[in-house]
Parts: C-alpha cells; structure tokens; sequence
C-alpha cells in the first residue's frame, strides 16, 4: 500500500476549502497545491481564503508548470467547469495518482476516467456537509463525512488505493465510510440532491425548511420519489425508506446551512440542474417512465438562471 504524502485539487470553494483545511492541519503546507491559473492563481496567492473567520493560504500551482505528479488529486469543480479541469490538472497525475471526485451527481468519475484511466479513480462524495461560501469567505458548522471506494467493496478485501485513502484520511482526521456497494450509495446522495437542492433553490430556503413537516419537504419528497422510480431501470435498488433516511441527514445539518443550488441561484450563477432534475428527465424519457416534477423543476430553475444569471 502505498502511502498519500502530497495532495493537490482543484476547485477551492467551500466544499474544497473545508477538506483542504483539514488535511492541512496534519500534512505540511509543502505537499499540498491548489490548482489554479490567471486571475484566481494571483487572488489567491495574495489573499487566500477566509474559513469560518480565518485566513488560509495555500501553496498553488499553476497548470504546465511542471513538477510531480500528486499522490491524490481531488476533483471539487461544479460540473459544467469538469473539462476544463481536467485538462488543467492534467500534470499532476502520474502512474500511482489517486483520484476522488467531490461533484455532485452520478457521472463524474466515468468522465474522470476516460481521461486519465479508470484504475485511478475511486467513487466518492459528500454527506452532511453545510457550508455556505459568501462575500466574506466560507462558513460552516460541520464537515460531514466523506462515502467513498470502489464500485463494489467487500470487507476484508479492499483494493490498494481504497486503503491507501482509508489510512490517510485516518491520519488527517477526516470522517469517511466504506459502503459495500457505492453505486447505491452515489444514487442516494444524487437523489438527495434532486430534492432538497432543487427544492431549497426555487423556493430560496435554507436546510431548516425541510427539518420538519410542510409544503417544501411534501416537495422535495416528491422530487426524490420520482428518483426512486427510475432507478431499478438503472439497475440501482433505491427504495422509499431512502428518502426518510436522506432527510435524517438534512436535519443533522444546520438550519441555516445553504444548498450548493441555491447559493448558485443567490450569487446569479450557472446551476447544476442539467445532472439533477435535467438527469432524472433524461433517464425518465429514456425508460418511458413519468417524472414530471423534475421535469417542471428543471424549467422552473433554467427559469431563474435566464433571469438572474450574471453574464
């Protein structure tokens, strides 16, 4: 097993500013980079970033500048800005990199792969993170934990890189499970993601909306119903007990907390609504199955970008 001294990832928002902070608690400043390039490599060489009040900087590498190849790259970009990232964080990959993506939805790591190898890339994502990124910086009360491995994990028998990972967030201080099918575990947190981020940003309401009963969870309950229905065609085993243990972690999360959705839509930017609702509309079609929620919520949403998205 090989063991993870130097990391580098790209797309220091709020999700990557919180798990970048971690690791750099334990790890040297020296093994860690943050891939970027133009105006933002300058920014955040002069100015860092602000997390919960406090300011960091990070080492940043700038893409063909050469050097060696990460032990672990993360991917933490939204998906309409994945290429691009690719193509950017390209010479930080070598023989024995390791690879996770932070995005949301379920296509990433195939994309991932066909650009640099499937035997790098591990599946992964995030549960119960809560942090919102403002004009003053990131803010958050809880880091969540981080599912990740191979498709299927059996106990006892994990692959190289999945315990290389397993050490080094031991290490680091990062929390993290193993599922046994991680599969099932990336289409519970894409239909996580249909409902409450599409939910909280047409109705502009943060997590505390959907910690009880009312209109917006019967909402994103139907939202995420609909999910369930497309994936046995997927040959993905979701169930309706799936939704009620997705919103036990919504209500671990802080009721001010903000989804990625609707910071998206509060600061006038693109939205990932094409791998959210616009991916159940798709799959819908695609099986002849009815999801005319999403459907709506993908018009509602590509509504509100048109109006205010900032050019």
């Amino acid at each position: 097993m090989k063991k993870i001294e130097t990391v580098s990832l790209i797309g220091l928002g709020a999700v990557g500013c919180v798990h970048l902070k971690t690791i750099s608690d334990t790890l040297p400043m020296s093994n860690i980079e943050v891939i970027a390039s133009g105006e933002r490599a300058k920014r955040l060489r002069a100015n860092g970033i602000a997390l919960n009040g406090d300011r960091v900087s990070f080492p940043v590498h700038e893409p063909g500048s050469g050097g060696a190849p990460a032990d672990l790259l993360i991917f933490a970009v939204k998906q309409h800005c994945l290429s691009r990232a690719i193509e950017d964080a390209r010479d930080q990959v070598g023989p024995d990199t390791i690879i996770l993506s932070f995005l949301n939805g379920i296509s990433s790591e195939g994309i991932i792969s066909a650009a640099y190898g499937a035997d790098k890339v591990l599946y992964s994502l995030l549960l119960g993170i809560d942090a919102v990124r403002g004009a003053d910086g990131t803010s958050y009360t809880t880091a969540g934990r981080i599912p990740f491995g191979n498709a299927v994990n059996e106990p006892g028998s994990y692959s190289e890189n999945v315990e290389s990972v397993k050490e080094f967030f031991e290490r680091v201080g990062i929390r993290h499970e193993i599922p046994l099918d991680m599969i099932r575990m990336l289409w519970i947190k894409f239909m996580m993601n249909v409902g409450v981020n599409q939910t909280t940003a047409v109705l502009r309401c943060p997590y505390g909306a959907l910690h009880g009963p009312g209109y917006a969870v019967d909402l994103a309950t139907s939202l995420m119903e609909e999910v369930v229905a497309i994936s046995s065609k997927e040959n993905v085993a979701l169930c309706l007990g799936d939704i009620g243990k997705s919103f036990s972690i919504i209500r671990g999360m802080s009721a001010h907390g903000k989804t990625s959705m609707l910071q998206d839509v509060e600061a006038g930017r693109q939205t990932e609504v094409d791998i959210f609702g616009g991916a159940v509309a798709e799959m819908g079609k695609k099986h002849g199955v009815p999801v005319p929620m999403n459907e709506t919520f993908v018009r509602l949403i590509r509504a509100i970008e048109e109006n205010s998205c900032k050019p």
